[in-house]
This record gives structure tokens, C-alpha cells and sequence, in this order.
């Protein structure tokens, strides 16, 4: 099962979102294309209601820590209440990767 596929079945479980994204954003970085790195998750949930930002990103961590441990190195996180994706209207562009470690 591919990391992307793992991440999408916690995600799924753990919060029953409204609405998941989950975009590979490894081509973008200065590693392996086949590296399953480098995440980008809009995660739209009624779970969410009431709790702050930083709670909501440390769940998401929870859920996915022993990921890290196996290769993922960056999750940029957009964790909404139905409320707040209505009124956001998408998910933000990524800015490019800077640069970093380099792979011949």
C-alpha cells in the first residue's frame, strides 16, 4: 500500500472528513520522485469544531507519527471545519521548495 493510500485510510477513519485532499508534493523537492515525502492534506471535518489550529495539526501528527519514521518528511496540514472551508473556498498553493538537500 503506497503512503499516500496509508495516510487516506487513517485520515478516513480517525476524523470521517466531509472532504480529504491529499496531494504528493515530492516532485517538488529536491528528492527522489518516487520518495513519498512530501505531503500536502486538506482535511474538512466536523471533528474539528472547538478545538484551536495547533490541536488539530497535533492529531493529524498523532494519527501519522510512525510515518515519519518511515521516510515522510514534510506534511503541510489544512485542517477546516465545514464553516471554515466554505469560507476559505480552497486549498492555498504551496510555495516552492527552496532548496535543501540535493539529489544527483
Amino acid at each position: 500500500m503506497s503512503r499516500k493510500a496509508r495516510i487516506e485510510d487513517r485520515l478516513q477513519k480517525t476524523f470521517r472528513p466531509i472532504h480529504l485532499d491529499i496531494v504528493d508534493e515530492t516532485y517538488m523537492h529536491s528528492v527522489p520522485p518516487d520518495g513519498e515525502s512530501h505531503f500536502k492534506l486538506l482535511v474538512v471535518s466536523e471533528d474539528f469544531e472547538g478545538i484551536p489550529l495547533v490541536k488539530r495539526h497535533r492529531r493529524v501528527n498523532d494519527v501519522l507519527g510512525d510515518e515519519f519514521g518511515q521516510g515522510l518528511h514534510a506534511l503541510t496540514m489544512h485542517t477546516w471545519t465545514p464553516k471554515e472551508w466554505h469560507a476559505k473556498g480552497g486549498v492555498p498553493k504551496s510555495p516552492p521548495c527552496l532548496g535543501g538537500s540535493r539529489v544527483a
